[in-house]
């Protein structure tokens, strides 16, 4: 395992709080991370006031501002280099996620059913027709450049509108978040650091 020395980032300048979600770990045996690990592994990039959310690699942190894709890379990069795990990183700012839960277009329907789907990257333009096709009884879904909110009557699990599908279908990285585990991670970043 390589060690990286630890970076110290300048008290003064500005931070801003942002959410990792890595895909595709501790799920059904696979890419296990235990999350006291990841901790470290967050610390170790200068990264400050860093909280996990439960098993599947939901990490709150602060950081120096820089854009999504500039974060990723660089925990991916330390992901690979102190675990041997190529796990995709997906970024979101906390600002991010408030504005993705004021704009639910299925508020009021119950949000044990509702999921939401974050692309890694921005798309303009949506194949609906084949989205449309997928959908299977009662189910609905809603776009905008980089989610896709889904409502799964029957459970995410017998949806055919997975991570797998938008993956094949816009050609990008997608990870799943239930809409309980997304307001989650909102309350963790606008929670006072841990001591």
């Amino acid at each position: 395992m390589l060690s990286n020395p630890l970076r110290v980032v300048n008290p003064d300048s500005p931070m801003k709080t942002y959410v990792s979600m890595l895909r595709a770990i501790n799920v059904s045996g696979h890419n296990r991370v235990k999350m006291e690990e990841l901790k470290r592994i967050y610390l170790s990039l200068g990264y400050r006031n860093v909280k996990t959310y439960l098993q599947s690699g939901n990490v709150v942190f602060e950081g120096a501002e820089k854009s999504g894709d500039s974060l990723a890379m660089e925990i991916e990069k330390s992901l690979k280099q102190r675990l041997g795990l190529d796990v995709p990183v997906l970024i979101r700012t906390g600002d991010e996620l408030v504005l993705l839960i004021k704009h639910n277009p299925f508020a009021g329907r119950d949000e044990e059913r509702l999921h939401v789907t974050f692309l890694s990257s921005k798309h303009g333009v949506f194949p609906l027709d084949r989205i449309n096709k997928a959908v299977g009884n009662g189910e609905a879904f809603s776009v905008t450049e980089r989610e896709v909110y889904l409502f799964c009557p029957n459970g995410y699990g017998k949806t055919k509108l997975t991570n797998t599908f938008f993956e094949r279908v816009l050609k990008t990285t997608a990870t799943t978040r239930n809409w309980r585990t997304t307001k989650s991670l909102i309350s963790l970043a606008e929670s006072p650091p841990e001591e």
